[in-house]
């Protein structure tokens, strides 16, 4: 063999070194981190999310992989929120539309979506929707009258039902990006075990509530109630409007039968309305549903106050 033949092998085994060290690890093979910040080469799927809630779960469990967009303003309710054409150009664009279902989007029946790119959220407990039988037509905000006569819709308050909608998430993102299955389970899990501490603190709390009457000051707590066995009735009240004689004339007719010592608002109430509820014994404490953005904080930040609210009912 002449020299140069020589000169050239440790070349060739150095180049087939490298070539093998450079060889790309399988996915999640080599940090266990990487998967929580790696994007598809095929770009974020793009969410559209009828309500806060389905908002923030969805970019809990899609994480990197996922742009997540919530249409309605900050000033109306998502329930009874009317889209505009752009908005609803913009909803026909998404690659997932998540609804929340039990009759939820009142919009729904006016606007034609591809039925391919949406998710109802809560069919798989379709069979356990609450059918409301009676309701008043009343309006607040931005939205007009309206009645909650029908399905009840909040049905993200059952801590239990809240996970099953973000189980439903966590489904259709892996049958739309099946290369990050791993991920997303990885994401729902760590969602699952904060959804389900919500959901043991609020048995433990209303345990400790017992069967004592309450009242709440709008009709969207019926999942809730029935969830952790809470004796509620409802009258439709505003936090931001102080009630009149004939609200309070309402109250205290509910009062005769109900005697309940504890209002749970939806929202802060005003001032008045909290004095002119402790001139007749009764307290007032918030359990905001959190259907929209909040002002600061996110969905579980909500949740964990409203616990702590509700703790003052059960005398901690």
């Amino acid at each position: 063999m002449k020299p140069s033949s020589f000169l050239l092998l440790p070349l060739a085994i150095t180049a087939v070194a490298l070539t093998i060290g450079c060889k790309p690890t399988p996915p999640g093979k080599d940090d266990e981190s990487k998967p929580k910040t790696q994007t598809s080469v095929s770009g974020l799927i793009q969410i559209q999310a009828a309500n806060y809630p389905l908002a923030y779960f969805a970019d809990r469990i899609g994480g990197p992989e996922v742009k997540v967009h919530f249409l309605a303003p900050a000033d109306e309710d998502p329930a009874f929120w009317q889209p505009t054409e752009a908005d609803i150009a913009a909803l026909q664009k998404a690659d997932l539309i998540v609804l929340n279902g039990a009759t939820y989007s009142k919009w729904l029946d006016k606007v034609t979506l591809p039925e391919s790119k949406t998710l109802d959220t809560s069919a798989g407990f379709k069979s356990n929707y609450i059918e409301v039988k009676e309701a008043t037509t009343h309006s607040h905000g931005k939205t007009g009258e309206h009645s909650h006569a029908g399905i009840a819709f909040t049905t993200w308050i059952d801590f239990k039902q809240a996970l099953k909608q973000a189980d439903a998430i966590r489904e259709e993102l892996q049958r739309i990006r099946p290369e990050q299955i791993e991920l997303f389970a990885l994401n729902y899990d760590l969602l699952k075990k904060e959804i389900e501490a919500l959901d043991a603190e609020m048995e433990t709390i209303a345990k400790k509530i017992g069967s004592q009457p309450l009242v709440a000051s709008h009709p969207v707590y019926q999942y809730w109630a029935r969830r952790y066995a809470l004796n509620l009735q409802a009258v439709h009240w505003e936090p931001e409007t102080v009630p009149d004689d004939a609200a309070m004339a309402d109250l205290q007719k509910i009062l005769t039968t109900h005697p309940a010592k504890w209002m749970i608002w939806e929202g802060e109430p005003a001032k008045e309305s909290v004095e002119k509820l402790k001139a007749i014994g009764v307290q007032s404490v918030v359990f905001d549903p959190c259907g929209n953005k909040p002002e600061s904080g996110n969905w579980l930040d909500v949740m964990k106050a409203n616990l702590a609210e509700m703790k003052k009912v059960a005398g901690e």
